[in-house]
């Protein structure tokens, strides 16, 4: 009875493959023109830009000071793990998209969507994709730290922001959003030192050496981030903090 099955799957497997209407054929269209070894390594280029697109959105977005000056707040309020990792980093990547989506839309209307089209090649979309990016960049960032890799790359005075080349602007920028997010975060924990002091105050005071200060001053630090209304008064801040 198996084999009878078998021989009877074989055939049709037979029947199917024969049949002019099932027979198909698999092939890669790499597109006309150039040869196939170019567009194998176009293939790889892309794939390599895709796997290194969650570095490229840290480097050149404003994602780095966001991220920072929340993990900021998080620890000045004295909650390690409230909001979790996972809630942080999403707050932080839809504020950057909130920042940043006038670029994304500059560099989609000039690039990608011309290239789309196919009214440009890869190069032009490339360079035209780069510049708003350029632009968010060179709006923020500081003075000092582009003559610092100016001057360590013994670059040549240029005559507009648009002509630093982004082997300069890009670890200029990254330094540019640390020392800024350092510095929010900075202001961010006064508030919350100064509630942690008087609770410490207060305790030693009354004798109560052996009870933690951070256990009393966690629900007072929690009532005044709430009073001021500090979600809306950090992410509104920090949005209002980049120049597009």
């Amino acid at each position: 009875m198996r084999r009878a099955l078998v021989r009877l799957a074989g055939i049709a497997v037979a029947l199917l493959a024969a049949h002019p209407a099932l027979a198909q054929t698999m092939s890669f269209d790499l597109g006309e023109g150039g040869s196939s070894t170019g567009r194998i390594i176009q293939l790889m280029v892309l794939v390599t830009v895709l796997s290194l697109a969650p570095a490229i959105l840290i480097t050149v977005t404003s994602f780095t000071r966001i991220i920072i000056v929340l993990s900021f707040l998080r620890n000045a309020l004295g909650i390690q793990q409230t909001p979790p990792n996972t809630v942080l980093v999403s707050l932080a990547l839809f504020l950057t998209g909130f920042v940043m989506t006038p670029t994304f839309e500059a560099a989609y209307r000039d690039g990608l969507g011309p290239l789309i089209e196919g009214s440009i090649n890869e190069t032009d979309a490339m360079t035209r994709t780069l510049v708003p990016f350029h632009s968010f960049m060179s709006a923020n960032v500081r003075g000092q730290d582009l003559k610092l890799f100016a001057d360590i790359a013994k670059m040549e005075p240029v005559a507009e922001p648009k002509d630093v080349p982004l082997r300069v602007l890009v670890p200029a920028f990254m330094i540019s959003e640390l020392r800024r997010a350092f510095e929010i975060g900075f202001l961010l924990f006064l508030p919350f030192l100064i509630i942690d002091l008087v609770v410490a105050s207060t305790l030693m005071a009354l004798g109560m050496m052996m009870l933690s200060p951070s256990i009393i001053s966690m629900p007072f630090k929690l009532l005044l981030f709430v009073l001021v209304d500090g979600w809306a008064l950090t992410m509104g801040s920090l949005a209002a903090s980049f120049q597009t």
